[in-house]
């Protein structure tokens, strides 16, 4: 069993209950298939980039997901012939980062070069400045 999470734009012509029997028939794909559906995420309404099928935007639900790799296949061929969706996506979820809250704060690293030596004062790049380009600087 592997994270997964899938990205579902729907026409922002679809009614809630449309959108919401499309999203209770891939969770019930899921758990057929052994697996486990997880937060459902709703973006709401979103401008897309370039226009998708004639259309300029789309509602957006995320859905968090563990299943087998080998039942994304039946999973994805359902997404494909829902006529409600515009485009769907799904993407697997590094180990490390599945199961994580979005709420928390990443870790701050101590400043330290590659090397694990700490920067030396003043090497920066704009540091150097017009000295590195070779002219002097008049007092």
């Amino acid at each position: 069993m592997r994270p997964y999470e899938a990205v579902l734009i729907f026409d922002v012509k679809t009614d809630g209950e449309a959108m919401q029997a499309v999203v209770d028939r891939l969770s019930d794909a899921i758990r057929a298939s052994g697996g486990n559906p997880g937060k459902i995420d709703r973006w709401g309404k979103r401008q897309f980039a370039y226009e998708v099928d004639h259309r300029q935007e789309g509602y957006y639900i995320l859905l968090e997901m563990t299943c087998d790799p080998g039942e994304l296949v039946a999973i994805n061929r359902m997404l494909t012939l829902t006529d409600e969706l515009v485009r769907h996506k799904i993407v697997r979820v590094p180990d490390g980062v599945a199961g994580r809250r979005r709420a928390e704060a990443p870790r701050k690293r101590p400043a330290t070069a590659p090397s694990g030596r700490k920067p030396r004062a003043g090497a920066g790049p704009r540091d150097r400045g017009a000295q590195s380009a070779g002219f002097e600087q008049r007092v």
